[in-house]
């Protein structure tokens, strides 16, 4: 027997099969792409390396005129767009969730074949993929113009594997580009956006009957909802996403103007944990700002400004060091005499001759020691020895604890601290504290019994240094606390050197 029959038998089976899901209702539909997913998962993967399909990349930046089409719809539901040829794939799946109003709620895919589901097609990996052990090239690594060169070349972009939406890209036009040109465009589309969890195209199509008094099947849609699921379930509550060119073009003037590839892996990560797609913009417009990627030179003078407070530190414990109580503490005479010198007595009412009664002393203290500036031995308080090489060397010093600034700490505490030094080194926000906790919400963080996280406690430590270096000034923990402008070029050193 053929592995194959004849065109005729082919196409006679097919109408067979046509007219087999016909007869299906929703739910049977759903339960029959689960068990297709089910036995295509179990595929082998080809057992040849995947060709790459990337070219060599411009050596000027154009602008692309693309079609992006939702595979499957009839009439047609697509977006024109003009973007940045040397938009990255990370910056493109952004550009593609506002243009289709999509929530960024599901995982996606890249790839670049002859068609969505070439088994032979270049898959690009995002942050998720990698975490799952998945090897080849990362999205944010590839650019448009990498693997779109000629009018008619394509693209793909998966999204919700569970829905099955299949985005094409295709190269309409190259055309020169005008360098106040926003990175990305919409300029014409149509039909409405899916809604999400809406079940594919086929409920795409019944939710958007249902949602128009003027479809034809408006009425057949309706009862169809009910009947599946239930004449509690609203039509209304899976509307299509309305397509409004202007709402969409104010949301793609607020994307971010550089890829993750250009930041820290530590930062890159941070933005990918980031769930929701419009705080994870804002996040990386605070990058932008932040110009990360610009040179980082820091003068004498700046170095020994605002890293005074360790090096007088340094200096009081002397090449002799400092005799502790018996409880471990500073002495009462060094504790008042560091108090004094550095204006630390306003931030305690009580007793200020003892650490335990004046914690920005005691933490001043401890934090020389977790950089590695000092250390205890035999009951003294002594300089290390990097601390006596970097006593005069007020650069050295200051690339030292940018190095460590964030060493020490927990998973949750580490991203705190580098989404607020993230919001100074932007030059501050309307509430510092705001993002903080509107973006560790995001990625997940939660305490114990499912609680918010406190922002100020997940921040202490690195808000407790950017206090102590004078890079914030306003009341803490409020609306009105802001950077300063040394604040701001700390804040630029700790987040380079994240590693």
């Amino acid at each position: 027997m053929s592995r194959s029959g004849s065109p005729k038998d082919q196409a006679e089976l097919l109408k067979q099969f046509e007219a087999q899901l016909a007869g299906l209702d929703m739910g049977q539909l759903h339960q029959l792409l689960d068990r297709l997913g089910g036995a295509i998962s179990g595929f082998d993967a080809p057992d040849h390396p995947t060709p790459s399909r990337r070219r060599e990349r411009r050596a000027d930046v154009v602008t692309y005129r693309v079609r992006v089409d939702l595979t499957g719809t009839k009439p047609p539901l697509w977006r024109r767009l003009e973007l940045a040829s040397d938009m990255h794939l990370d910056e493109l799946h952004g550009v593609i969730q506002i243009a289709f109003g999509w929530t960024d709620s599901h995982l996606h895919q890249f790839s670049a074949g002859a068609h969505p589901h070439d088994r032979d097609a270049e898959r690009f990996l995002t942050p998720f993929d990698v975490e799952e052990g998945d090897e080849g090239t990362l999205e944010n690594e590839v650019r448009l113009d990498d693997v779109l060169v000629d009018v008619g070349d394509q693209l793909f972009y998966a999204y919700d594997f569970g829905d099955g939406w299949d985005h094409t890209v295709r190269l309409e036009a190259v055309r020169p580009r005008d360098d106040a040109a926003p990175r990305a465009t919409c300029t014409a589309g149509r039909r409405p956006g899916p809604p999400e969890d809406c079940g594919g195209i086929g409920g795409y199509e019944l939710f958007a009957a249902a949602n128009d008094p003027d479809h034809p099947h408006h009425s057949d849609a309706r009862a169809e909802i009910a009947r599946v699921y239930g004449a509690d379930v609203s039509p209304e509550g899976l509307a299509p996403t309305p397509f409004d060119l202007d709402q969409i073009n104010a949301e793609l003037a607020g994307l971010p103007a550089q890829s993750t590839a250009l930041l820290p892996e530590p930062i890159a990560d941070l933005v990918h944990s980031v769930r929701d797609t419009r705080v994870q913009a804002e996040l990386r417009t605070h990058l932008d700002a932040a110009a990360l990627d610009s040179p980082a030179e820091i003068d004498t003078d700046t170095a020994e400004r605002v890293l005074r407070p360790y090096t007088w530190l340094l200096d009081r414990v002397g090449d002799d060091g400092i005799t502790l109580t018996g409880a471990g503490y500073l002495p009462p005479a060094h504790v008042e005499a560091t108090a004094a010198e550095l204006g630390l007595t306003a931030e305690w009412m009580g007793k200020r001759n003892r650490e335990n009664h004046l914690p920005a002393v005691l933490h001043l203290r401890e934090s020389a020691q977790k950089m590695g500036l000092l250390r205890k031995n035999k009951g003294k308080l002594l300089v290390t020895a990097r601390g006596r090489r970097l006593r005069t060397d007020p650069v050295g010093m200051w690339q030292h604890i940018a190095e460590r600034a964030l060493s020490g700490l927990g998973d949750c505490e580490t991203q705190a601290g580098m989404i607020l030094l993230i919001g100074v080194a932007a030059g501050g926000t309307d509430d510092l504290d705001a993002l903080v906790a509107r973006t560790l919400h995001s990625i997940g963080w939660m305490q114990a019994d499912g609680g918010p996280i406190m922002s100020g406690a997940a921040t202490w430590e690195t808000h407790a240094l950017l206090r102590r270096v004078g890079g914030l000034v306003g009341e803490s923990f409020r609306r009105e606390e802001q950077p300063t402008p040394d604040g701001i070029t700390f804040a630029r050193a700790v987040l380079r050197a994240c590693s």
